[in-house]
């Protein structure tokens, strides 16, 4: 009989398989608790990168406010300090007293007047020009970048040369403008900044993309650069490109090239229909 029970086995859990499910039980909630964790890690990381987006987006568009503010400023300034007195002055010569003077004094006032109304008129017409270059409005973009750079190398400050390859088709008359006032900024931060010797643009399209190339031998910036400046409470100028080719949907790069010698910039835009 004793034989007989001490032979039975135990119903009982053995003491293992206890600590065993208490490991899974441990190791899965701690897994779980690992993942909810990460979740929240990783959700806190979009929101500031969505914070930090709205915040670049929001310095782009005050970029963009002030941009727009210093250009009526300007005009304002022109208009003010420059046509103004000329139209006075004018004005002058054309008192109501000029009936009661002789002759040659009515001529002579008569001419000098018009003369300051021309000068006014000529003011008025830079003022216009400055907005809307005529060689662009007419001729388009690669004139009238052709026409920058021929005044650049005219000057004797440095080597200048531009070559558009395939620009058959005209981009629209706006995006012309905005490609135009970008190539601006870019050649007038090289002409300050960079102490080249030569600067030159290249036009090609591939693949139903549009390119504009800016070499140059001085001192330049990577796209590392860029994108501190751009994020940074200095570098306006680069901060406008950045709002101008968000409105063509373009893109920019700054790069220096494989040899070390020289930097380049490449601006990227899609091609849209032809201009009509």
């Amino acid at each position: 009989m004793f034989l007989l029970q001490a032979t039975q086995p135990s119903t009982g859990i053995p003491f293992v398989l206890i600590i065993g499910a208490l490991g899974m039980v441990v190791l899965t909630a701690s897994i779980i608790l690992l993942l909810v964790l990460h979740q929240r890690k990783v959700s806190r990381f979009n929101a500031r990168m969505q914070e930090m987006e709205k915040e670049q987006q929001r310095m782009l568009l005050n970029a963009s406010i002030k941009l727009q503010e210093e250009e009526r400023q300007r005009l304002a300034a022109d208009l003010h300090d420059d046509a103004g007195p000329l139209l006075a002055t004018a004005r002058l010569y054309l008192n109501e007293n000029l009936v009661n003077q002789d002759k040659a004094t009515q001529l002579q006032s008569v001419y000098q007047a018009r003369q300051i109304i021309d000068d006014t008129i000529q003011l008025i017409r830079n003022i216009s020009h400055s907005l809307m270059p005529p060689t662009l409005k007419n001729f388009g973009l690669e004139s009238a970048i052709n026409d920058l750079f021929q005044k650049i190398s005219g000057s004797g400050s440095m080597n200048a040369s531009s070559r558009f390859h395939d620009y058959r088709e005209r981009l629209k008359t706006e995006k012309e403008l905005v490609v135009f006032r970008i190539v601006q900024e870019l050649v007038s931060n090289i002409l300050k900044h960079s102490s080249s010797s030569f600067i030159h643009l290249t036009q090609n399209i591939h693949e139903n993309k549009f390119f504009l190339r800016i070499h140059h031998d001085g001192r330049g910036i990577i796209q590392s650069d860029f994108e501190k400046l751009t994020k940074s409470n200095i570098g306006l100028g680069l901060k406008n490109i950045t709002s101008r080719l968000r409105l063509i949907k373009g893109k920019i790069l700054f790069e220096k090239d494989i040899s070390q010698t020289y930097y380049k910039v490449t601006i990227e835009l899609p091609k849209d229909e032809p201009y009509q």
